[in-house]
């Protein structure tokens, strides 16, 4: 009697799953969209920089505008991947997109050299995690 109540609370446990996956997939679907479409106004924002601005700050707006559309180009690379892995996100990734996003922060935002330092060692720290998750002996466990 006890084995069938398990296997119901089970059966119960996987069909809630199903369902908050799917709700899960078909949100990373509509935020993928979303991502495209910003990354397709970065890209026009990108070329307007390239071609018609004659300003002296452009390459400080052009390195921004930049390092923004990777961010998009890795959240959308995120995204491809969990859908490749099984419904799976790398933790690689998000280390990515950290690294990026303080450099990002660093290119923007460099007024102060503490923060600026505090950024950079923010970086060290995820690259070391990158390190660390990526080795081989972790992989082999």
């Amino acid at each position: 009697m006890e084995n069938q109540g398990t296997t119901k609370d089970n059966q119960f446990a996987l069909k809630v799953s199903s369902v908050l996956q799917w709700i899960l997939n078909v949100s990373l679907l509509v935020l993928a969209m979303i991502l495209v479409v910003f990354l397709g106004k970065e890209t026009y924002e990108l070329i307007i920089v390239l071609l018609i601005s004659a300003e002296e700050k452009v390459s400080y707006l052009l390195i921004e505008k930049i390092v923004v559309y990777f961010l998009y180009f890795e959240f959308l690379a995120l995204i491809v991947k969990y859908f490749k892995t099984n419904y799976h996100f790398p933790l690689r990734y998000f280390l990515y997109i950290g690294i990026t996003a303080m450099i990002r922060l660093i290119i923007v935002d460099h007024s102060s050299a503490m923060n600026t330092l505090l950024f950079a060692g923010a970086i060290l720290l995820m690259v070391i995690a990158l390190f660390v998750v990526s080795s081989e002996r972790l992989k082999r466990s």
